[in-house]
């Protein structure tokens, strides 16, 4: 009889804490909910700080408010590379990838930043995060073949450039392009090798006859 009781004491008080665990989360749950509205008009309004600091808190009780965050971070990084304060405008960008590092769009962001201060080898590695995520959006593939090509990397255009006009053949960004790396390709073409020396061309075989 002890022991009945006491195992079931012991579920009535498993059963209480799980209720009351429950009753805490939902009343997490709303709390949340009631900070990110609270955020979002923040950032309609263009209220960088509030809406950060608003949205981080409704985070911190439910992690699917983490894009909404990132989406303020990458706002602000936006106003600070409007305003050419561009490393402010990096670590906006690099912060709104750590809570959301699944958007193409931060990264091809933060990469035309970098190429501001002429960092090309993070722009480069931004494009490429991009294009692993949106395969197919030939802007990002624009872009990297333009990096290439500043760094004399032919190939590795062109290669990109190809990409684009398989998609959108007539991409007239990714036509002149192709065609001036083409001319760097001919230009940079091994010539042939000289004839060896003493050979003569060989005489046609009319050469010598009378008509």
């Amino acid at each position: 009889m002890k022991k009945y009781f006491a195992f079931t004491l012991v579920m009535a008080l498993g059963l209480c804490g799980a209720q009351v665990s429950q009753a805490q989360v939902s009343k997490d749950a709303k709390e949340a909910n009631k900070l990110a509205r609270e955020g979002a008009e923040a950032s309609k309004n263009q209220e960088w700080d509030k809406a950060v600091e608003l949205l981080r808190k409704a985070t911190n009780l439910d992690r699917k408010y983490a894009p909404n965050l990132a989406a303020v971070y990458q706002q602000r990084g936006y106003a600070a590379a409007n305003e050419q304060r561009f490393p402010d405008a990096i670590n906006e960008y690099s912060e709104a990838i750590r809570l959301n590092s699944q958007d193409p769009r931060i990264y091809e962001q933060r990469a035309a930043v970098e190429m501001k201060l002429n960092d090309t080898d993070k722009a480069l590695a931004d494009y490429s995060e991009a294009i692993k995520l949106k395969p197919n959006e030939t802007r990002y593939y624009l872009y990297r073949s333009y990096i290439y090509e500043t760094k004399g990397d032919v190939k590795s255009s062109m290669a990109d450039t190809e990409k684009v006009l398989k998609v959108d053949p007539n991409n007239q960004q990714a036509l002149s392009r192709k065609k001036r790396l083409e001319a760097r390709q001919a230009a940079n073409a091994p010539l042939p090798p000289p004839p060896p020396r003493g050979s003569s061309p060989k005489a046609s075989p009319a050469a010598g006859r009378t008509p």
